[in-house]
């Protein structure tokens, strides 16, 4: 009898161990910081142009299904309109010119410290795959692995699911994944898109060469989409369905008055977030966020601080909170140049209404691969067409010369004028609007140390209707 009774308080005081190790646990669970696993998916050159933005030419259903399921980014906006300093703003939480990375094919400084890193104190691996930074600059900025960063590597996103799928680390995970589409040359044919049935965008001249540019465009947009779809349907099964998705893209297309352009056009990025148990599928914020705003935002998910000194602020109130998250009043954004290409120094400021563009030398023309290369895949081929077409067509003349010559100053109305075609700078109703605006602007420049030389040769004049001879491949 006694020994049964002391095997029974015995067994009874083993079981209370247990449940109260297996609280304490539970307790240390709840208590320590949430480690989700994060995928940042990067497409390259992509404007707001797929239908959850409202173009529906473009045949894009899991993107659609991604934005179905998680919350859209109405105004995502990058820093520069240029992938290397637009990239370096992502991954340092700072401006062009706090990082260093202010022309295209400029890298952030050394010393500035990069998102890796942030997320190494947290007790993340973090990885990337293609094009996440500007392409061989990826060995920089810390990552524990990175693959396949080269010039449109077709091999960046197959290489992403295969590690995942191989992958059996238990850390949490910090994946980028970049694919190269919709970034020039585009697919060879318009793989089933009809030329004559696509709407154009404004500000384009209509030419049996530019229709069939752009369905190519369109064609480049549905591979980044079967790329996006092979990699969600990985993520789901291998981390699970509950990961962290983010997915945006580093500026607008290359077309004009798009990608190097400060217009909506070249800085208004696609961003959904998805993160079930957190965001409400299908929701939209017409919230204002930037780029810079990722590395902060990340780090929060994560379950650390955001930093105080850089630039970004997080937005992961915009994923959790049932209040009304505000975001930003107001967004800058800055380009410089492209080598020899585009110089064209710039920079702006956007409101929820007003947009104002400095253009710092006026005097320079306007230049960019559109016009300059137009013998290289892609680059511009069908820019001749327009200028041709600008001699005899007053319509196209005027966007010819929009695209070469520009005033000092561009103010515009977003709410009356979306597409920006109506500049309102000279206009004396609107004198105080744009001298507001100019000083903010300029406050901000200065607070930036926004002061540096611009490198490059500029173009005084338009280079030949036929371009430059081709260059290589960059």
């Amino acid at each position: 009898m006694r020994s049964a009774l002391r095997s029974a308080l015995a067994t009874a005081s083993l079981v209370a161990l247990s449940q109260a190790g297996a609280l304490a646990r539970d307790r240390q669970k709840a208590e320590a910081p949430a480690r989700p696993n994060l995928v940042i998916f990067l497409a390259d050159d992509l404007g707001n142009d797929v239908p959850p933005w409202g173009d529906t030419n473009a045949r894009a259903p899991n993107i659609a299904k991604l934005a179905a399921e998680g919350l859209a980014f109405d105004r995502a906006f990058v820093a520069s309109p240029a992938c290397a300093p637009s990239r370096a703003a992502l991954l340092t939480g700072l401006m062009p010119a706090r990082n260093g990375a202010e022309a295209n094919q400029s890298a952030p400084r050394r010393d500035v410290r990069k998102l890796p890193s942030y997320l190494h104190d947290l007790g993340y691996e973090v990885v990337a795959f293609g094009k996440v930074s500007h392409y061989q600059q990826t060995g920089m900025y810390g990552f524990d692995h990175f693959e396949h960063d080269k010039f449109h590597d077709p091999e960046g996103v197959p290489s992403a699911i295969r590690w995942l799928k191989a992958r059996k680390d238990r850390k949490p995970l910090a994946i980028f994944i970049g694919s190269n589409w919709p970034h020039v040359p585009w697919p060879e044919t318009t793989e089933g898109f009809q030329p004559a049935a696509i709407a154009l965008p404004a500000k384009t001249v209509d030419t049996p060469v530019t229709r069939d540019a752009r369905a190519r465009y369109y064609a480049a947009i549905s591979r980044l989409d079967r790329e996006l779809g092979d990699t969600l349907d990985t993520v789901d099964s291998v981390l699970g369905p509950d990961t962290f998705v983010l997915f945006s893209s580093d500026h607008g297309a290359q077309w004009p008055f798009g990608k190097w352009n400060l217009y909506d056009t070249g800085i208004r990025v696609p961003m959904i977030v998805r993160w079930r148990g957190h965001v409400v599928p299908g929701a939209r914020t017409d919230a204002m966020v930037s780029w810079v705003d990722i590395l902060p935002t990340l780090v929060d998910v994560a379950g650390g601080k955001p930093a105080g000194d850089i630039d970004g602020r997080s937005f992961a109130g915009a994923l959790r909170s049932k209040v009304k998250f505000r975001g930003r009043s107001e967004i800058f954004t800055t380009h410089n140049n492209d080598g020899s290409i585009n110089v064209y120094p710039m920079r702006s400021v956007r409101t929820d209404r007003w947009k104002y563009i400095h253009n710092l030398h006026p005097e320079y023309a306007y230049t960019t691969h559109i016009d300059q290369w137009v013998k290289r895949v892609d680059s511009g081929k069908y820019f001749p067409s327009w200028r041709k077409a600008a001699a005899s067509d007053p319509a196209a003349k005027a966007i010819v010369d929009n695209y070469y010559r520009r005033p000092g100053e561009e103010l515009y109305d977003l709410a009356a004028d979306p597409q920006e075609q109506h500049n309102l700078a000279a206009d004396p109703h609107y004198a105080r609007v744009l001298k507001g605006l100019r000083t903010r602007l300029a406050g901000w420049r200065a607070a930036q140390k926004d002061d540096h030389a611009v490198a490059g040769k500029p173009h005084f004049e338009e280079g030949p209707i036929d371009g430059e001879p081709a260059p290589p491949a960059d």
